[in-house]
Order: C-alpha cells, then structure tokens, then sequence
C-alpha cells in the first residue's frame, strides 16, 4: 500500500511539474482583463495552486486530457483569488459566476478558451455588454497599502505613491497661504469702486441689483466693474509667480498693470504672507 500511495503521488508531482508552464501560459491569457495594478505573481501563485488540486482530481479514465482539464481549475483559482479581494455587489459576483461557468462550458467543448464573441453569445447578451461586465469584475479589485507599484530601486509602495487631499504637502500648504496673502493684498488696492463690487459680490453674497444702487450705476456697470476687476487681480498675482525679467512697461495700460503687480509684491513680507491662513482680514 505504502508502495502505492508512493506511486500515486509520484505520478501527481510528474504532472505539476510537466504543466507548470501552463500556468504562465493561463496568467497571461486572464490578466489581459485585469488591470496594470494586479501583482501578476499573486495571480500565478493562485494559478499554481490551481495546478495542484486539478492534478490531485485528475481522472483519466474520463478521457478528457490533463492539460484542458487543468487550464480549466487554474483560471478559476486565479478568478477565486482575485473575487475573494474585491468588493463587487452581489449582482456582479452573480453575474461573474456565470460568466465563468459558461466559459468552462465552452472551453470543454471547443477545446480552446473561447473568443469574447463566443461568450458573449452564449450569455445572450453583446460584446459590449460583456465587456462592461467584465470591466466591474475587475475594477473591484482591493490592494493593500504595502503593495509594491515601483519596478526600480525605490521600491515604492501604494502607501507612498497615493495622495491625500486633507492633507497637503508642506510645499502645497505654503504656496497655498501666499496665493491667499497675495489676492487679499490685491483686492485691497483695487480702485474702490471695483474693490466694493468684488467684496459685495463675492464675500458679502450681495446681488447686482443692491451694489448698483448702493454706487448709483446701472447693473450693467456692475458687470462691468466685476469683469475688470477679475482681470486685474489674475494679472496681478500672476506676476508674483513670473519667473522671466520683467519687461518694461510702455503705455499708460501697461504702465498702469505694472505699477498694480508691483504694489502687490510690496504689500507685504514674505514672511508674513506664508504665515497668513485668510483670505481677507
């Protein structure tokens, strides 16, 4: 008995190491669908164990042959390892086990792994249907924060590439308090009448119709008045952040938008404008 036992596992060790080949070759065939993120060694691992339960079932008697039997439980070991980390509804899982019975089906009957419009007609429904199945299948994939997603010497993980946006970088925060520093310096020296329109309209919630009849114009006028202003401010803090030489200013237009970014950039330090967190004081 101890002689057959020995024999039977002999055998089944033959046979996974024959077909380990087979499971690069089934790996490659399922991560087409998945996305660049999956670890494509996680999915051979799962294609591996796949291997060694189909030649731990392995009846030849029924005449089907060990390498299409086998393909068979390697793509639904990679399908189970990928389904058991994802959050997909029930819905979709539903649907995903059907599709995956439906393509062993046809697989044992073609004896090949049927083409996308095969599939597709055999669920009844359209290639493009299909593939939008398939897209929520593997979108729901989950990964852990450790996963590797560098191939060169950083070795980076997840955790160090994804951003979180409640908290900024140092460098973020500190461009973000001068920008701040810089609009509240130039809204203060716009012209009054542009600087009572923009604080009216934007900081005090006020409509066209008050501001014009609190400075006696038409709304039209204050449309007007809110445009230029707008241009005036984007121009002038965008100077701030002009790195080239400044040419100099020819015309009384110019002239006029110089000497505007200038009083901005002179408003205040640049000690105080990093350490300022309103808009407006």
């Amino acid at each position: 008995m101890a002689t057959i036992a020995t024999g039977a596992e002999r055998a089944v060790h033959d046979l996974i190491e024959e077909h380990l080949p087979l499971v690069r070759h089934v790996v490659f065939q399922v991560a087409v669908h998945f996305p660049r993120h999956v670890d494509r060694e996680e999915l051979a691992t799962a294609g591996a164990l796949g291997l060694v339960e189909a030649a731990r079932r392995y009846d030849g008697s029924r005449g089907v042959p060990f390498d299409r039997f086998a393909a068979q439980r390697i793509r639904g070991a990679i399908l189970d390892a990928v389904r058991a980390a994802d959050w997909a509804p029930r819905s979709v899982r539903t649907l995903a086990r059907k599709l995956e019975a439906v393509e062993q089906q046809l697989a044992t009957r073609l004896g090949r792994v049927p083409t996308a419009h095969e599939t597709a007609e055999a669920l009844g429904m359209k290639r493009e249907e299909l593939s939008r199945l398939q897209d929520r299948m593997f979108r729901s994939v989950v990964l852990a924060l450790e996963y590797e997603v560098s191939d060169d010497e950083e070795q980076l993980t997840l955790i160090d590439v994804l951003t979180d946006d409640k908290t900024p970088e140092p460098s973020e925060e500190l461009e973000t308090r001068e920008l701040r520093a810089f609009l509240r310096d130039a809204v203060g020296l716009l012209p009054e009448r542009h600087r009572l329109v923009v604080t009216g309209y934007f900081l005090e919630g006020r409509k066209s119709h008050e501001l014009a009849v609190l400075l006696g114009v038409t709304e039209s006028r204050i449309s007007q008045l809110r445009s230029e202003a707008l241009i005036m401010l984007k121009d002038g803090i965008e100077a701030q952040f002009d790195e080239g030489v400044p040419e100099e200013a020819t015309g009384r237009v110019a002239r006029r938008k110089a000497g505007f970014a200038n009083a901005i950039g002179d408003a205040s330090h640049w000690h105080d404008r990093i350490g300022e967190r309103d808009i407006l004081v």
